[in-house]
């Protein structure tokens, strides 16, 4: 029920591999660049300093090479470096999509939801985080 309403409003869950989290969706991840498009090189940010600044440098680079809206997700992940590039906010998305692994100890999987249920964007009732996590 929560999980088909998310789906719904967010377009499909994140892109996953063993390791490694997308931090967009199969939507974002399928559109085409440009006709001739080439990566800038952007100003890498490591979490230190100025987010604005980064930002603001970030978009304008992005904008000088025809990359607009949608696109700039995709390609923001190249200008994090470091911690910066570990740090993100999980999305409800990811929260309801995040299941018990084979073999995982059912408390090894509380614990890792949990850890992840901090670090989600919306805040959640505790009813909504049961019905969830069943």
């Amino acid at each position: 029920m929560i999980t088909n309403s998310i789906e719904a409003q967010y377009g499909g869950p994140p892109q996953t591999s063993f390791m490694y989290s997308k931090l967009y969706t199969k939507r974002i991840d399928n559109l085409r660049m440009p006709l001739g498009y080439q990566p800038p090189k952007f100003q890498q940010f490591d979490g230190k300093g100025n987010l604005k600044q980064h930002i603001a440098h970030f978009v304008e680079t992005c904008e000088n090479t025809g990359s607009r809206g949608d696109q700039l997700v995709r390609q923001f992940v190249r200008s994090l470096k470091g911690n910066a590039f570990e740090w993100r906010v999980v999305s409800m998305m990811e929260l309801t999509n995040t299941k018990q692994r084979k073999g995982e100890p059912v408390i090894d999987y509380i614990n890792r939801w949990r850890a992840l249920s901090l670090d989600c964007k919306d805040k959640l009732t505790e009813l909504s985080a049961i019905e969830m996590c069943t």
